[in-house]
């Protein structure tokens, strides 16, 4: 069997000066001298007979081989943590962890009851909430970052599963003083010239974009382009925008009087949300298709995710 070259102190070098080019600086994460680190560095370009690093004045430049060697080992260090964070969980009688996120939105208040609701019926299996996922979660997913991904639209393709879980409509959010509040929908011509709050400038089909903005060719001034929803609402709280959200996302926003919601047209623009998950075999993935389809039975019979 053949091992690696470098051993995981070189990996944590390498990710650490991927963000901190510094070498005093780098050191100093690291619990090193500069002239340790420089000694380390020798070291691994040794073992691996490729330059990692050149100088410019006291910074070091990546080649592209350490550039791929960080990447690399980000994924691995944080693999390691998850994998002591699980041996330490298995003390307390969890065999299993569920890695989840949200498709845009950080809005977690359906997860402490459905946590509950899913001990009471797999007391070994956990979840962990990877944030960071959130950006991008079918890449999260394909690299097993993560292994459920709750979001809106079904995702096809022959490696994926999708398990549906509510229906929701799209909500027209505003301060509660707008010129627009009090308006049971909201039409094309109504927005235009509003100042308009997005997280993405990317047109998704059946949404905003199609149903109220490009059937009569009407746009708001586009103000801002904010990628953490929930400031979004932030801002529309404070009157200084309007914005189109996820029903389920602002509901308590909206029930507590810090902003107005309408529908989007006459008509509203549904959404739903599925849980997606890897169509993988293996004890581990039966586990995480076990979880969604609790979440899936939970979500329909007690209208969690709208709850707050």
């Amino acid at each position: 069997m053949n091992f690696p070259h470098l051993d995981l102190r070189h990996y944590q070098m390498i990710a650490t000066l991927a963000k901190t080019p510094r070498v005093t600086d780098a050191a100093e994460q690291l619990g090193i001298t500069p002239s340790a680190l420089s000694h380390r560095i020798r070291e691994a370009e040794r073992r691996l007979g490729v330059p990692l690093f050149s100088r410019s004045h006291k910074r070091l430049r990546m080649t592209a081989a350490a550039e791929y060697l960080a990447q690399v080992a980000e994924r691995v260090i944080a693999e390691l943590l998850r994998a002591e964070r699980d041996a330490e969980r298995m003390t307390h009688g969890v065999r299993h962890v569920v890695r989840l996120t949200v498709e845009a939105y950080s809005v977690y208040h359906w997860l402490p009851p459905f946590l509950l609701h899913l001990r009471a019926r797999l007391p070994d299996v956990g979840l962990q909430v990877v944030a960071g996922a959130s950006r991008s979660p079918m890449e999260s997913l394909a690299d097993h970052t993560v292994d459920l991904v709750i979001q809106s639209g079904r995702q096809g393709g022959a490696r994926l599963t999708s398990i549906h879980l509510f229906d929701d409509e799209l909500k027209f959010i505003m301060a509660p003083d707008h010129a627009l509040a009090g308006r049971d929908h909201i039409e094309g011509q109504d927005i235009v010239g509003e100042d308009f709050i997005t997280y993405t400038r990317i047109p998704e089909p059946d949404r905003e974009y199609a149903r109220l903005f490009r059937p009569n060719n009407t746009f708001p001034n586009w103000t801002e382009t904010v990628e953490l929803p929930e400031a979004i609402v932030e801002l529309v709280a404070a009157g200084l925008g309007t914005s189109v959200l996820a029903g389920w996302a602002v509901q308590g926003a909206i029930d507590n009087g810090r902003i107005v919601g309408a529908r989007v047209g006459p008509e509203g623009v549904p959404v739903s949300w599925f849980a997606t998950l890897r169509a993988e075999e293996g004890e581990s993935d039966e586990v995480t298709q076990s979880v969604a389809e609790i979440l899936a039975a939970w979500s329909q019979q007690t209208d969690g995710f709208r709850k707050w």
